[in-house]
């Protein structure tokens, strides 16, 4: 997950970016194949006419310095942080300038391969997977009280990597990163095999054992949280790890490895390796002394990871991917309550945990205190506030006897918007991760205009410095628009108009992704039936992006294979196997 290319900086670097294929996770997610995918030629960055005034005063004219140092920047092999094996270092960027902020070790294949050594090794024969479950969980537990301690130095890092909202790292994600790794640090002496009756004189088992080195792969849109999504079952189940961070945002994953090696986590458990796709990536799918992978990203790189893992030992695969998820609203609904939540659903805005919880219950709260507001667990994604995320509600299906208010009313929301420095308390939306993203997403929207969609708002890049777009909703969108069938995966809300349930259904589910979705209704008997006809992996009812930890999260289709978060994930990072012994004259059977 790193850094940000500066905008005219080479084009050597883009390309590098462009053609990976393994780590470029849930950035590029998803842009099909098919032939009219081919008019997202490079051109202009800009095009359209902005058509309202947004908030965007003083974008990154006087960006706030982060209070934080980059402290860790080497790859972590073995227990140490060490210099790559090439002695190559590549770059990673502030998304709200296009600066440069720190240079951080390029891993490879040989990198790869030293990891992988290190973590074969501390398997076999270090103490992690021999250690009492106790004893597992009680470091476990200690590292989630020494990242409550760094809480603010994390935040900071993700926000100057990422560009995602500082409040929202700091009041959300961080703690909902501690949550979970205390849920896993729970499971770590809970789980246990079976005694399964036989029908001869038999006395048959089952141990659940780890898998043995875990390979992990994650995006850069959640860098703190996908690490922890992966991280902590695999721990909790006994394995060791080989984890390559996304090149756009590496700084938290490595500040949090040397935290667990603080909190007494053996050398070789946990090794960090920064690199590209191309050559960190497609050595950890391909390697054959790995276990198991798991990945987070794009469709397309999945079926790669998949293939990788496949020619090599068949190693199992784990992928979490792409998504296009529904977002329908019924006739029956408060538009207002409605409204807002789409916008969430979609932009991911910084709304605070209370308005969520609100948007639930039926009360919106006129202004709220964000320094003051209380975090509910479980009321609250925590949510990258550009629209990049795998799950947002990216088709917007409204009823049609409200759609012209309901489209009247989400204009107007999105103007509100106010984009800036993620650092500021006042800003809702920061910049995109790099230009790439940037420029994909500027020609999504072109693509829109040309399908003639209508352009209800924003449509423009913001500034000529850093990676900001406006909050852009199209309505009259149709779903063979590109706008409707490919993951944006940024700030472009595309609104289209259903007559019936049936119908609504249809179309839904006419997507190759199953992520998830939403159903805004005050009809139980609508909501049921829509629970169980959407072919997704989550269905939302009056609410959207609630995340637990005990809440399995996964797709059907083409949105990935298993389940992280909750006792589903174990399942990822432990093999089972049965034990028969023969009984002589038993007592009972």
């Amino acid at each position: 997950m790193l850094g940000l290319i500066r905008f005219c900086s080479s084009m050597a670097a883009a390309a590098r970016r462009l053609s990976s294929l393994i780590s470029r996770s849930l950035s590029s997610s998803s842009s099909s194949t098919s032939p009219s995918s081919l008019l997202f030629l490079r051109g202009g960055s800009c095009w359209g006419r902005s058509l309202s005034r947004y908030s965007t005063a003083a974008v990154v004219e006087n960006p706030i310095i982060p209070p934080v140092d980059v402290k860790y920047s080497k790859l972590l092999i073995d227990g140490q942080f060490v210099d790559s094996a090439s002695g190559k270092t590549f770059a990673t960027y502030d998304p709200r300038t296009g600066d440069v902020i720190t240079h951080v070790a390029e891993g490879d294949a040989e990198d790869i391969n030293r990891a992988v050594t290190a973590a074969r090794k501390a398997f076999d024969e270090g103490p992690w997977p021999k250690m009492s479950a106790y004893e597992r969980s009680r470091i476990l537990f200690k590292f989630a009280d020494l990242v409550e301690k760094h809480s603010e130095e994390l935040a900071a890092l993700e926000t100057w990597n990422s560009g995602k909202l500082f409040r929202q790292a700091a009041k959300d994600e961080i703690p909902m990163f501690v949550r979970l790794f205390r849920y896993y640090a729970g499971w770590a002496d809970k789980i246990h095999g079976l005694t399964v009756p036989a029908d001869g004189p038999h006395h048959v088992q089952t141990l659940h054992e780890p898998i043995g080195v875990a390979g992990q792969i994650i995006p850069w849109n959640f860098p703190l949280i996908m690490f922890v999504w992966k991280v902590g079952p695999a721990l909790a189940c006994g394995n060791t790890i080989v984890l390559k961070t996304a090149e756009q945002t590496p700084l938290t994953a490595l500040y949090a490895g040397k935290l667990l090696h603080e909190a007494g986590l053996p050398p070789g458990v946990l090794n960090i390796v920064s690199g590209f796709g191309p050559t960190a990536g497609a050595a950890l799918a391909s390697h054959m002394d790995v276990d198991k992978l798991a990945f987070t990203g794009s469709t397309e790189t999945g079926k790669t990871v998949l293939e990788l893992a496949a020619k090599s030992n068949l190693k199992p695969v784990t992928l979490e991917l792409g998504g296009k998820s529904p977002f329908i609203v019924f006739a029956d609904a408060d538009i207002d309550r409605a409204v807002e939540l789409a916008h969430f659903a979609l932009f991911f805005n910084q709304v605070s945990s209370v308005i969520i919880l609100s948007l639930v219950i039926g009360f919106i709260p006129q202004k709220p205190d964000v320094a003051k507001e209380p975090l509910f667990y479980g009321s609250r994604t925590p949510s990258n506030e550009e629209g990049q995320c795998c799950c947002a509600g990216s088709r917007t299906y409204v009823h049609e006897s409200v759609y012209d208010e309901f489209v009247e009313k989400a204009a107007a929301r999105a103007r509100r918007r106010t984009v800036g420095d993620p650092f500021k308390e006042d800003i809702e939306q920061g910049p995109q991760i790099d230009p790439e993203q940037f420029e994909k997403i500027l020609r999504y929207i072109k693509s829109g205009i040309e399908s003639n969609a209508k352009l209800e708002c924003g449509g423009d890049k913001i500034g000529s410095k850093g990676y900001f777009i406006q909050p852009t909703v199209f309505s009259d969108v149709k779903d063979d628009m590109l706008i409707a069938q490919d993951e944006i995966f940024g700030p472009v809300q595309s609104i289209l108009k259903f007559r019936d349930l049936d119908e609504v259904i249809r179309r839904a589910n006419s997507t190759r992704y199953g992520l998830a979705s939403g159903v805004f209704t005050k009809n139980i008997d609508t909501a049921n039936t829509l629970s169980r006809a959407l072919r997704a992996g989550t269905v939302w009812v009056n609410c959207f992006d609630v995340f637990d930890a005990a809440i399995p999260f996964g797709g059907y289709k083409m949105s990935g294979i298993g389940r992280e978060k909750g006792v589903y994930s174990l399942d990822n990072y432990l093999q089972v196997k049965a034990v028969v012994t023969p009984l002589k004259d038993p007592a009972w059977l």
